[in-house]
């Protein structure tokens, strides 16, 4: 009996593969009874999120299956993605499966959320009745190991990338995240992944704004946002707790006067102004008004710089952890 694990690349992958091969969470359980239809498939699991797209199979002939699991998706969606593909086997496919679980495979060290997308999967997939032996007691004891890391380890402690920095800070600015609004001027990949890391935390609503509307559209539709055109983003700035800004602009885009306008209907809420564009996006004297607080890109990487060198050694003993407990698992072929 083999086990496999076969994921799609989210971090290299354009967001037009990325969607093409997202699953749908509801119909993880379905896609992952489909898998066993694929000859030398007995097993399989489906785990689809924003940030990955991965098959856990397992079977007598796994390996030359997942090739084949590969080759059926890309005719399925009309997508050649193999440089964006990875794939796991035997004890490496648990030991990466028990990482995501973790929160060590994340964009944000440690996250929890994960956590939960994981075993909502798993649960489908029991369901619809396409697991059994080996992936049952992979996934059950990878949920123990999930457990036991956030309990023995500070792994949480210390966002080590500017996304997660700036995440760390709203939340010490909101409190929890749920139902906080934000707004992202500029749609690269630094915006993204930090709205990406917002709304992984709660976040309820995105708004996009871009110079090409086209690709604040595409940014929006991602985050399941909605896009403004660039012309009208400071109409959206009164409801808002959140501002992302990281265009190419020559220039401050976001000016004190366009937040003391809104001041009186914001009923002086805070406001969170995260500037990661170089030059600066966002003119410092709006850090001076009263209840807004303001970092830039310098500072996060300073906290996320920080926090990594802490890091390094929680994530030698999460990975310990990991070890440890595998070893117990007696996997079959690994």
């Amino acid at each position: 009996m083999e086990l496999v694990c076969v994921g799609l690349n989210h971090r290299t992958a354009p967001v037009e593969v990325r969607e093409r091969f997202a699953v749908p969470s509801g119909k993880l359980g379905v896609s992952a009874k489909e898998l066993l239809a694929i000859s030398g498939l007995e097993e399989g699991v489906v785990l689809s999120t924003c940030n990955r797209t991965e098959f856990y199979i397992a079977g007598e002939h796994a390996g030359e299956a997942a090739a084949e699991l590969r080759r059926k998706l890309a005719a399925q969606h009309g997508a050649e993605s193999d440089p964006h593909w990875y794939e796991h086997h035997r004890i490496d496919a648990a030991k990466h499966l028990c990482r995501v679980v973790s929160g060590l495979d994340s964009m944000v060290l440690g996250e929890t959320e994960i956590f939960g997308q994981t075993k909502d999967a798993y649960r489908q997939a029991l369901d619809a009745g396409a697991t059994a032996g080996v992936l049952n007691r992979l996934f059950q004891r990878a949920f123990g190991v999930g457990k036991r890391v956030r309990t023995d380890t500070r792994i949480q402690e210390g966002a080590t990338s500017v996304a997660g920095a700036a995440v760390e800070l709203a939340e010490k600015i909101f409190g929890k995240l749920a139902g906080c609004r934000v707004i992202v001027i500029g749609a690269g990949e630094m915006s993204r992944q930090t709205a990406q890391a917002l709304v992984s935390r709660g976040a309820s609503t995105v708004f996009v704004t871009n110079r090409s509307y086209d690709k604040a559209v595409g940014l929006a539709e991602e985050m399941g946002g909605r896009a403004v055109h660039f012309d009208e983003w400071q109409a959206v700035l009164a409801g808002v707790d959140v501002v992302i800004s990281s265009t190419s602009a020559p220039h401050p885009v976001v000016l004190p006067h366009h937040i003391e306008s809104v001041r009186r209907v914001r009923k002086f809420r805070p406001l969170f102004l995260i500037d990661i564009a170089v030059p600066r996006d966002i003119d410092p004297a709006c850090g001076e008004i009263e209840e807004v607080y303001l970092y830039d890109i310098d500072t996060l990487e300073q906290l996320a710089g920080e926090a990594r060198v802490r890091r390094e050694r929680q994530i030698a003993e999460c990975d310990r952890i990991i070890e440890e407990e595998l070893k117990k698992l007696n996997l079959p072929g690994t």
